[in-house]
Formats: C-alpha cells, sequence, structure tokens
C-alpha cells in the first residue's frame, strides 16, 4: 500500500466511523466495522483504483459489516426489528463535524485522562491497537483491555453522537488530551528514544483539525501555536547518537522555520483577542525562545512576566519550576534556588527528576560543583527516559 493511500486512510477514518456512530450508535461495533471496511479498501483499491467517492465507499462496506456483526450477537428475527426502528441520532451535518464531536465522544468525562487519550488515538487518529501500545509501553493485550472498556463506558453512558450540551466545559479535557499525545510525542516519559515524531504529529494533526473547526477559539489558536513552535526545534534537540541537546546549546540554525512563522502569526493574531488563557501564555513563552537569536540573547524578563501572568491563572508545578529557571537566568542562580524551596514541599513534584535537574543546573550556575553533581545523580535515578538518564549522568560525571 502506498504512502499517500495510507495517508487517504487514516484521514477518512475517523469521518466514517463518525458517520456510523451518528447514524446507528453502537461506538465499539462499529469501530469494528469500519476497521474491516479499511482492510477491504487496503486489498481491493491498490488493484482497482480509488473509487469516485472513497469516503461513500468506505461508509457503505462498513455499514454492511455492521449490520452483519450485530446480526451475530441476536437472533435474526430480533436483530431485523431493531434495524427497522433504527434513525439517524440527529441532523446529518459535514464530514469535518462528525470527526469533531467524534473527539469530544472519546474524551467522555466517565473516562480517565489514560483511557481518553487511548481512545482518541485510536478512533480518531487511526492508529493500530499495536502501534498505540508500543507508543505508552504497555503489552498490546493490556491497550487492548483499555480501549476496550473506554467504549464500553461510553456505550453504557448513554452519550449519543452529537455535540454534548456541555462542550464548551468538556473542550478543555479536549485539549488537554490532544496536548498530551503532543508531548508524549516530544518528550517521550520512557524508553529508549527522546522523541516519538509520529505521536507529535498526531498532536498537531488534531490540534489543527480544531482550529479548522473552531477558529475563534483562543485557546484552540494557542494550543496549536505552541505546538508548533516547540516542534520546530526537533531536528536540534538530539544529536548524532540520540543525545539530549538542551536548547542552550542547540544549533538553532537547525530549527523549522516556517513553523516557527506559523506558530509566531497565529499567537500575534490570538493574543489581542483574549480572554487570555494558559495555551496562549505558553506559546507567547515558546516564540520568545524561538525569536532569540542566541540563548545569550534571550528576553528573560519577558518570558518571567509571562510565567507570572501563567501562574495566576494555573496551579501547576511545573509552571512554578519554569518561572524558578527564567528568574535564574534574569535575575541571577540564587533566587532560582530560592524558588525551587516550596516545590520540594509539593507532592505532585517533589520526586519528579525535572525538580533535581533544575536544581542541579542552577547549583552548578552558582558554583557548586559538589552539590551539583549530588542532585544531577539523584535527577538521573528518577528519569524513566533512557536519553534523559545518559545526559543526566554526562553532567554529573562532567563535574
Amino acid at each position: 500500500m502506498t504512502v499517500a493511500l495510507e495517508d487517504l486512510l487514516r484521514e477518512l477514518a475517523p469521518q466514517v466511523l463518525g458517520a456510523l456512530v451518528r447514524r446507528y450508535g453502537h461506538f465499539d461495533t462499529a469501530e469494528d466495522a469500519v476497521q474491516e471496511a479499511l482492510l477491504a479498501a487496503a486489498r481491493q483499491w491498490p488493484e482497482d483504483g480509488v473509487p469516485e467517492s472513497p469516503r461513500g465507499w468506505l461508509i457503505t462496506v462498513a455499514s454492511r459489516r455492521l449490520t452483519d456483526l450485530l446480526r451475530r450477537e441476536q437472533a435474526r428475527q430480533a436483530r431485523e426489528e431493531r434495524v427497522a426502528q433504527w434513525a439517524p441520532q440527529g441532523d446529518s451535518v459535514a464530514d469535518v463535524d462528525d470527526t469533531l464531536v467524534l473527539l469530544f465522544l472519546c474524551c467522555h468525562p466517565s473516562l480517565s485522562a489514560a483511557s481518553q487519550i487511548a481512545l482518541t488515538l485510536r478512533a480518531v487518529g487511526g492508529l493500530s491497537t499495536a502501534e498505540i501500545a508500543r507508543a505508552f509501553l504497555v503489552p498490546e493485550a493490556t491497550m487492548t483491555r483499555r480501549i476496550t472498556r473506554a467504549k464500553a463506558t461510553v456505550k453504557e453512558s448513554g452519550a449519543r453522537f452529537t455535540l454534548p450540551p456541555d462542550r464548551d466545559e468538556r473542550l478543555g479535557a479536549v485539549l488537554k488530551v490532544v496536548y498530551l499525545i503532543f508531548n508524549e510525542g516530544y518528550a517521550s516519559t520512557a524508553g529508549p528514544s527522546l522523541q516519538r515524531v509520529e505521536l507529535a504529529a498526531e498532536g498537531i494533526r488534531l490540534a489543527r483539525l480544531l482550529h479548522r473547526l473552531l477558529p475563534d477559539d483562543s485557546e484552540v489558536a494557542g494550543l496549536l501555536a505552541l505546538m508548533l513552535l516547540t516542534d520546530a526545534r526537533r531536528p536540534a534537540r538530539t544529536g548524532p547518537l540520540g543525545e539530549l541537546v538542551p536548547m542552550a546549546e542547540q544549533d538553532r540554525s537547525l530549527w523549522l522555520r516556517p513553523l516557527i512563522k506559523e506558530g509566531v502569526l497565529l499567537i500575534t493574531a490570538t493574543l489581542p483577542r483574549g480572554p487570555v488563557g494558559p495555551y496562549q501564555l505558553q506559546a507567547a513563552i515558546a516564540a520568545v525562545h524561538d525569536e532569540s537569536p542566541s540563548a545569550d540573547e534571550t528576553d528573560w524578563p519577558q518570558i518571567v512576566a509571562l510565567y507570572e501572568v501563567l501562574l495566576t491563572l494555573t496551579d501547576n508545578p511545573m509552571t512554578a519550576l519554569n518561572h524558578a529557571v527564567a528568574v535564574a537566568m534574569s535575575q541571577g542562580p540564587t533566587e532560582g534556588l530560592r524558588l525551587l524551596d516550596p516545590l520540594e514541599q509539593d507532592p505532585r513534584i517533589a520526586d519528579d527528576h525535572r525538580l533535581f535537574a533544575v536544581r542541579a543546573h542552577l547549583l552548578e550556575m552558582s558554583g557548586n560543583p559538589t552539590a551539583a553533581r549530588k542532585a544531577y545523580e539523584q535527577a538521573a535515578t528518577r528519569a524513566t527516559s533512557l536519553p534523559q538518564q545518559r545526559y543526566l549522568r554526562t553532567r554529573a560525571n562532567n563535574l
């Protein structure tokens, strides 16, 4: 199967699934039917050619398969009576609206964050269960159970295939799931690789989809801008052997200028509209970094100011940690170290390798190599990503 055909099927998969669930319900069975239709297309289209309406072809095949699957579950007579009573769950909407509804459905509030991510990648991202399992380093059987339970939970909730009445409240969960998918791709929490490019790309794709469908939402635009500005640094984040390269040491000529330009234009147009939210502020911080010609020329006072506004909007210890780094770069390591003390009492981050790594860096800046080495070693023992472990141990050994 060619790359172009793979891309077409991946793009159509959530649209077809959305159409089936909107018309008939049965989320879990519809998903199985769509997968079988995609397999049929992958076998037939290379030989017979892509049909004039590939989406219509897939919906027709998947609908037939859905009926077959449901007939197996119940007696023929009962099944035919139920089919006769079926009606679409709401008015027909545009293809892209189906995908948006599917995103909201996958982020049902009764699901855990892990289940929301897995279901989103499966139903909207078009990833196989095996691919999702590999991405999150769990056995395929474990991921299969997680996705199966998630689909069953959505079904038991009685959720209908329409934009939920609480969609404004649920949008925050949708954005969080999309951002978590991107983050896991950009900075893997575990495993041998620092980055999983396919997950980061999927996060950006979903953010573009949301922005296309909700162009006036400032936080949706902020999230997309943040992802673009962050992903722009990807080529410079690793060395020839896959080792981590910190931002201050990165070759900025490798940064992806088209992504930076797009992200800056997006956040520049978005911020004045208001209201300002956390994703917009993080995007603004990323823009300051990306537009700086070098690490030494970074406008740290502006970054400090942006973090201080962000701290008024979110009680996030990672925000406080990043604020401490910015203060250290602007006002000196002593001030930064002072801001780390309260974080050591915060159970959400007290044992996180990033807190120890920042303390080590600031101790090194302040001229205390012995304490810095110890903190780097403590950070390395807590990191779960192999490239991060190697980087932290290298910094410790260099001291």
